[in-house]
């Protein structure tokens, strides 16, 4: 069989490949693993206006088939970001997909201007499943109307693909979907962490310093898959799948459910290998049911034949 085609494209933005690493789960120091220009794209810790120190600890723990964190979006600030994260990435030829967090839609607009005009920045993903501090903490990817208004003024100050980032905590995540893509956003990013606690039986206290954090790892994974089908149905904009993702065949599984990219995030802390090892199971998968084209995947989930009883939550 001939070479695979592995390129996809988000908005105007055209990637080699559909894998990337999840912003929280990626760093410079893993280039001594393996080449950075192996992924399709690269996604730095998502970035904040002023630095931030993060929340109390401890900040991560182990449950069942996953892990909880509460990091809090500890930031060296745009500053840093500037001087030195983009200029690092600019010595690898793939894209660099800038994530970012901010406190307020003004300053998710300012901070969209700034980076969306510095060079090496190839699109932008707007984390809008963090906080709202001016809106009680809730995050802004839990309200349609503050996602759209975001979106949109971010769309107004930048001419780079802009990707929003999800958050699995709401009630009809298509309801977001449909926001953002009415903002002006090129891809949507479904999604991002559950909202999970865990408690130590022996001293009854929280696990996590913050008392909640982000469920993330194989146990969300199904979850993550039913929003991308659900998205999916409502919108055309591309999807990144991001939850869960360990091995090749969970990536798949987000590609026929109808992702045109994902992004690897726990499976990283296990196997610093992961991105690339689920990248070559995805060429073999190809391969084997010869696909030449792996866009020809997208969505391609086969249901049941129409009149076949499918019990829904």
């Amino acid at each position: 069989m001939t070479e695979v085609k592995l390129g996809v494209s988000i908005g105007g933005l055209h990637l080699k490949n559909p894998i990337m690493p999840a912003s929280g789960a990626f760093g410079e120091e893993m280039d001594s693993l393996f080449d950075f220009n192996r992924l399709g794209a690269v996604v730095p810790k998502s970035i904040t206006k002023y630095p931030r120190g993060g929340n109390a600890t401890p900040r991560v723990c182990e449950v069942t088939s996953g892990m909880i964190n509460s990091i809090g979006i500890q930031s060296k600030g745009l500053a840093y970001y500037l001087e030195h994260t983009i200029p690092y990435y600019r010595q690898y030829e793939t894209p660099l997909i800038a994530s970012i967090s901010a406190d307020s839609i003004q300053e998710y607009g300012e901070m969209t201007e700034i980076i969306g005009g510095t060079e090496g920045v190839a699109a932008i993903e707007l984390n809008i499943s963090c906080p709202n501090l001016k809106g009680d903490g809730h995050a802004f990817g839990m309200d349609p109307e503050l996602s759209y208004q975001l979106v949109k003024l971010a769309r107004s100050v930048t001419d780079k693909p802009i990707i929003a980032k999800l958050t699995p905590n709401v009630t009809s995540v298509q309801d977001i979907a449909l926001a953002c893509e009415q903002g002006g956003a090129d891809g949507l990013n479904v999604a991002n962490t559950i909202l999970a606690m865990a408690i130590d039986i022996h001293t009854r206290k929280p696990k996590i310093g913050n008392v909640m954090g982000g469920l993330s790892g194989p146990a969300v994974k199904p979850i993550i898959v039913r929003m991308i089908y659900q998205v999916r149905q409502v919108t055309k904009l591309p999807i990144i799948g991001c939850g869960g993702v360990m091995k090749w065949e969970d990536a798949i599984e987000m590609i026929l459910a109808g992702a045109t990219a994902i992004q690897v995030g726990t499976a990283s802390f296990i196997n610093p290998f992961a991105m690339t090892d689920i990248l070559e199971g995805i060429e073999q998968y190809m391969r084997m049911y010869e696909i030449q084209d792996i866009n020809e995947l997208v969505g391609q989930v086969i249901l049941p034949h129409q009149g076949v009883e499918v019990c829904q939550p």
